[in-house]
């Protein structure tokens, strides 16, 4: 069968062939421009492109967005370069895929960063698609966030672009395309920038990377699983499948049906996953991190994964938790984390003295990741293990409350946006207000503003909602943890504030890839 092309591959391909030009047009008239200029040797640059803005609103290389990253200072220039490329890839256990991957290994190599350096990372794109880079969580400069179609051209196959910005913010953050679904491949890294004045004191840090994974088992691909999902349509994905069969329906069905969680509100998710990983390795052949006795770890968790939640806890310890999606909160002791996709939390555990699995529980599917902290000698705890912490105190985002110093001020909200979740599993039709995604929406905020975000989830469906280029605080008040991604209950909603003090136009949409590729995601636009 061949590949299902929606609006946004559409949109796409008149970007490609529309070369510098404009890349959409807007409702209202206007266009939001392209930041990228491609010379003769298929090398995109980040340069403006000097074409018309979106009638009304601060285009992704507009001087405002100019402006902005002249404030956040010029550091240091760390030099990174990437390859996304078809790769196979060892899972453990004797497993062995075909995906595709940052180099040849999963996680792809974190990059690291000091708070104030400027990065440029380079990604060639061998891929047979075209592709791009988003940077999650990070308040970066618009024409950087790499959202095809609305912040950039994607990267064609046989080209690369250079993404460069200052890093404003210490904390744990990753990367990851904005390209059709092809994050559920082996698409991510983590990113993580350092503290110049760095608060907490331990003596190991451990990434920990938690992945829900189906790309090259028995024929399986993302694309198919999108096309199951939405029974060979879909209704505006970035770039879906190019080559006819990349996106064919291949493999083994792949919908779950009958996974429910308490704590997620009923029903856990739509996809049911052969494998799931921590760092890359499956429980049969975990990944394991050395330490002695007595020492501090810092554990950096990110839930890369496309389509689950987990519970994560280390057998024998409690944590502390000392950050969500990057920025500091009043330690926390816990038992156990929920993860949603796109979160992430740090922690602080004193390994004891022996061997303890880190198990990341997918939440109401009834399998597990797991890896190994190993202080000691001792015989590996069995790849099914389930630590009595996965049910003793749970911490989730809404109990925390943010240090002080990144604290968002009391402030009564100048603008009000209400965006009602809507769509089910039997249609899979997952949109914000019944809209399905088109790049001209535009909720419309004003530079300086304090904004309150209403989403209210009509669904039966738990909803992890990302806000590109700014971070929130949980609640709508200053009490809040500062977050860029939270989890909507079903029947439920959630109130969240930011300030408006990054122009340009900025994706809002639920981590549940095959959701937003369903059309669950909108864009804030700052007027001018």
């Amino acid at each position: 069968m061949p590949a299902q092309h929606t609006r946004r591959a559409l949109l796409g391909a008149s970007i490609a062939l529309a070369g510098t030009g404009v890349l959409a047009a807007c409702s209202d008239g206007g266009t939001t421009t392209d930041h990228t200029a491609m010379d003769h040797s298929g090398t995109n640059h980040a340069e403006p492109s000097g074409t018309t803005a979106p009638a009304g609103f601060i285009a992704p290389d507009g001087p405002e967005v100019a402006a902005a990253e002249k404030r956040r200072g010029s550091g240091p220039v760390r030099k990174v370069a990437l390859t996304a490329a078809p790769s196979r890839l060892d899972l453990g256990g004797g497993r062995t895929v075909s995906t595709w991957a940052y180099g040849d290994r999963l996680p792809g190599k974190e990059v690291r960063v000091t708070a104030g350096d400027t990065l440029a990372l380079t990604l060639a794109n061998h891929l047979p698609q075209s592709t791009s880079l988003h940077w999650h969580g990070l308040a970066l400069r618009n024409d950087m966030d790499g959202v095809p179609g609305l912040t950039q051209r994607a990267v064609e196959p046989g080209a690369d672009f250079t993404y460069r910005f200052a890093v404003p913010n210490p904390g744990t953050y990753w990367f990851h395309p904005h390209s059709g679904v092809q994050l559920d491949r082996g698409l991510y890294a983590p990113l993580i920038v350092e503290d110049p004045k760095e608060p907490l004191s331990y003596d190991k840090e451990w990434v920990v990377v938690l992945d829900d994974w189906l790309d090259g088992v028995d024929g399986s691909t993302p694309d198919a699983v999108l096309q199951e999902l939405t029974k060979g349509g879909g209704h505006s994905g970035h770039a879906m499948a190019e080559t006819p069969s990349a996106g064919a329906r291949t493999g083994p069905p792949r919908m779950l049906m009958g996974a429910t969680s308490e704590l997620l509100g009923g029903d856990a998710g739509d996809v049911g996953y052969p494998y799931y990983l921590i760092n890359g390795r499956t429980p049969e052949d975990p990944s394991v991190l050395t330490a002695r006795p007595g020492d501090r770890i810092r554990l950096r968790i990110i839930n890369a994964g496309g389509d689950t939640a987990f519970r994560v806890a280390l057998g024998g310890h409690r944590m502390t938790v000392t950050h969500t999606d990057g920025f500091p909160v009043r330690h926390a002791a816990t038992d156990a984390l929920l993860v949603g996709m796109g979160e992430r939390y740090d922690v602080l555990v004193t390994a004891g003295d022996g061997v303890f699995p880190l198990t990341a529980l997918a939440e109401g599917k009834k399998a597990s990741a797991t890896a190994l902290l190993r202080t000691g000698t001792g015989a590996a705890p069995a790849a099914s293990v389930r630590p009595k912490e996965l049910t003793g105190q749970l911490v989730t985002a809404d109990r925390l409350t943010p240090d002080a110093a990144v604290a968002l001020p009391g402030r009564k909200p100048d603008r009000t946006v209400r965006i009602t979740l809507t769509g089910s599993m039997a249609a899979y039709d997952w949109a914000f207000d019944a809209k399905p995604y088109s790049a001209d929406q535009r909720h419309p905020v004003q530079a300086g503003e304090r904004v309150r975000l209403e989403f209210r989830n009509t669904t039966s469906m738990w909803h992890p909602i990302h806000l590109h280029g700014h971070t929130f605080a949980l609640a709508g008040n200053a009490s809040g943890a500062r977050k860029d991604t939270a989890i909507v209950l079903p029947r439920q909603s959630l109130t969240v504030d930011f300030d408006a003090d990054n122009p340009g136009l900025w994706m809002v949409h639920c981590h549940n890839v095959y959701h937003a590729e369903a059309g669950m995601m909108t864009v804030v636009g700052y007027r001018r």
